[in-house]
């Protein structure tokens, strides 16, 4: 249909209106956000975490903290604005963000919810990281590793700060998966350096093991990795030794019975156990 020249003029009228009406619309919302008192600009922010708009969460609670630097809401605001950040999958802002709180306010009611979410955020860094190192990505492994320790580190001072804490039971749990996967990184260069001939490097990878993880499941494959390597390096007695431990404590492993590896004649005459400690 054509639009006859005075319906086209108001037609654009309209347009026009209905744009400058939309435009007001913006600004009174953009300008609400910087004059609301702060229990409603709170409540905005609350909101939009609760309805996971996470982007939208961390730019009200910014908001609030730049306009009210001190109180009650400031430090909870710092501390949902840390956790908006993290499921925004901004690790570093969050991680920067909750250092900052624990510095500033170390006595906080709360403070034992920030070392936990300080090791949350460390801790989901590190997806993947064995499969990574199994296609050779050594470089972002070698990170997660980092990240891995900080978040062991991060739970392992919440434990020990707050031991009756409402999050200390689950980070307890998660440093022993923490301590079992720093454990299997090790035991995977281990097996590396095993394949390749550099047999100091995988007997020293097993011994880190032994030494520093003898909780973890991977205690036995040091165990059967440091005999053959002592084996390879022609260090007989040792090999001896170290096989007798792992037969005393982890009789049904697979290297016992692995007829490509020579098992030297016992020479000790009595096995030596483990005094297991982190």
């Amino acid at each position: 249909m054509r639009l006859t020249k005075p319906a086209l003029k108001l037609f654009i009228a309209l347009v026009i209106a209905v744009s400058m009406s939309g435009c007001s619309m913006f600004r009174h919302k953009r300008d609400n956000i910087d004059t609301m008192p702060v229990e409603k600009l709170y409540t905005t922010a609350h909101k939009s975490l609760e309805n996971a708009d996470y982007s939208a969460a961390v730019k009200a609670y910014q908001r609030l903290i730049a306009r009210f630097p001190s109180g009650d809401y400031n430090e909870q605001a710092q501390l949902d604005l840390a956790y908006a950040q993290y499921k925004d999958n901004q690790p570093d802002d969050a991680y920067s963000t909750i250092n900052r709180f624990i510095k500033t306010y170390p006595t906080q009611k709360h403070v034992d919810y920030a070392y936990y979410l300080r090791g949350l955020i460390n801790f989901d860094r590190t997806s993947g990281a064995i499969e990574r190192l199994l296609k050779r990505d050594e470089n972002q492994t070698r990170r997660d590793q980092g990240y891995n320790l900080q978040a062991f580190d991060d739970f392992s001072e919440l434990t020990r700060r707050f031991p009756d804490s409402a999050y200390a039971t689950d980070a307890r749990q998660r440093m022993i998966y923490l301590r079992n996967v720093l454990a299997q990184f090790e035991i995977n260069v281990a097996e590396f350096y095993l394949r390749n001939k550099a047999y100091i490097a995988s007997a020293n990878r097993a011994q880190y093991v032994i030494e520093h993880y003898q909780q973890s499941p991977q205690t036995g494959d040091a165990l059967a990795i440091l005999t053959r390597s002592y084996l390879a390096l022609d260090q007989k007695g040792l090999a001896d030794q170290t096989r007798q431990v792992l037969a005393a404590n982890y009789p049904d492993h697979p290297y016992l019975t692995d007829t490509k590896w020579p098992h030297p004649p016992s020479t000790l005459r009595k096995m030596i156990p483990f005094s297991g400690h982190h």
